[in-house]
């Protein structure tokens, strides 16, 4: 959406502006494509800003789910038998 409007404020493609979005987005920034326009910069930001905590959620979630899967599938005897070793 926001991608959209910053395709109709600098005349982009579609294309383009989709591709802007994701590399803004997933702050890689190449810099072939940016915007020129004040407003452009501001919806660069909001994309920006929306992408770190999309990218932070997953990473959340996935940490989450490893973590879980592996408490259940690890005995957790030897687990409290390792750190009485590395004390």
């Amino acid at each position: 959406m926001l991608s959209q409007l910053t395709r109709r404020i600098e005349g982009w493609s579609r294309f383009d502006a989709l591709y802007w979005s994701f590399i803004t987005a997933l702050t890689v920034g190449y810099g072939d494509i940016r915007p020129s326009r004040r407003g452009s910069r501001i919806l660069s930001i909001l994309i920006t800003l929306v992408g770190i905590i999309m990218s932070g959620i997953i990473v959340t979630i996935s940490v989450n789910a490893g973590l879980k899967a592996f408490e259940r599938h690890v005995d957790k005897q030897v687990i409290m038998e390792i750190n009485e070793r590395l004390k």
